[in-house]
């Protein structure tokens, strides 16, 4: 009985393994994955990326985590969008952009959304040095916190324990970003 335990097992592990070679052979997994990492609005998002110098990958990262690509989305603080702005940070961007006419329920507009998404976290690169780590935990957990955490020494300045992030919600953000930064780049660069 044990014999014949041990071989159904043997079998089942021998098949599982020809499935797994067999779909990274025909590249099922990556065709699979890419319908959960999907490159959605990209012409906003290569027009953005590229006039704000930032790698597309980045920002279809956030868009993945902050809205997984619903451009109705609302969360329960007010932010709006895929790249979920608040009225108040949009509503500078805007203004530094010269933007006329802005209105907070322009944040449903992709294209609006992206582009004053895209140029925060611009900001929010060029207020940290090119660091994306610390610009990520800001465009989540805020300037001021993120600069209080640098600060107090719980967080150092180049980002190199980023893992430290007191904020449990923030540092999942950061985490989840930076993943799925990782996944787009394995999906789509060459």
């Amino acid at each position: 009985m044990q014999r014949k335990f041990t071989i159904k097992i043997i079998i089942t592990i021998a098949i599982i393994l020809i499935l797994i070679v067999l779909l990274k052979i025909f590249n099922v997994y990556n065709m699979i994955q890419k319908q959960f990492y999907k490159q959605g609005y990209s012409e906003y998002v290569n027009k953005y990326a590229q006039i704000n110098d930032i790698d597309p990958m980045w920002i279809y990262a956030i868009i993945k985590v902050e809205s997984n690509f619903n451009k109705d989305a609302t969360s329960g603080s007010g932010a709006k969008g895929l790249m979920q702005l608040m009225d108040s940070t949009a509503t500078e961007i805007a203004k530094r952009l010269k933007l006329k006419n802005f209105q907070s329920n322009m944040l449903y507009d992709p294209e609006i959304n992206i582009m004053l998404g895209t140029k925060y976290f611009d900001e929010l690169l060029a207020k940290y040095n090119e660091n994306y780590y610390l610009a990520i935990a800001a465009y989540n957990g805020g300037i001021g916190n993120v600069d209080n955490w640098i600060s107090k020494g719980i967080i150092k300045s180049d980002g190199s324990n980023i893992e430290n992030i007191p904020y449990k919600e923030t540092n999942m953000y950061v985490r989840k970003t930076i993943t799925a930064y990782k996944v787009y780049v394995q999906l789509y660069v060459v």
